[in-house]
């Protein structure tokens, strides 16, 4: 099963869905979709949907499938990351109206570049994202929570009066 999450924003990210929907008609996905698609206006025929659901329903989700395909957002990829799924992020983006800037394309570089995720930046080439999927190992996720609470520390230490 494949898990599509859009997390919680109050803006649509259809293009996304769209794009999945388009490779399930055209045979490249032949897994079960489902999909939490938030505030999205999206119906399809071709994949469950749902608006949200308890952390815990969408843990037992995230446990059943195979591979997570998630906006840019770091709940979202921390989450089938901790749970040693590979994971395909697409940024929102603010051009379409998807969210009120475009950090999320930042988020999104940062763990492609140490090579947790990939990256679906061109929605009509998700075929090929998918493929690559396959053979694709991610480096195991490893909390990087103490270095910033030193950076913090540090940062309070000398700055703060």
């Amino acid at each position: 099963m494949i898990l599509v999450t859009l997390g919680t924003q109050d803006k649509d990210f259809s293009r996304l869905l769209k794009a999945v929907e388009k490779q399930i008609i055209k045979g490249n996905i032949k897994e079960e979709v489902v999909a939490q698609i938030g505030a999205s206006k999206f119906t399809s025929s071709y994949m469950k949907t749902f608006d949200l659901i308890s952390s815990v329903e969408l843990e037992k989700l995230l446990n059943k499938c195979t591979l997570l395909i998630t906006h840019g957002g770091v709940g979202s990829i921390l989450m089938g990351l901790k749970a040693n799924k590979k994971v395909i992020a697409a940024a929102r983006l603010k051009k379409y109206k998807e969210h009120v800037n475009d950090h999320q394309l930042q988020i999104i570089k940062e763990f492609v570049k140490d090579g947790y995720i990939l990256e679906l930046k061109d929605f009509d080439k998700l075929d090929k994202v998918l493929k690559k999927a396959d053979t694709f190992k991610p480096k195991k996720y490893v909390s990087n929570t103490n270095h910033f609470v030193k950076i913090i520390d540090d940062y309070i230490e000398h700055n703060v009066k």
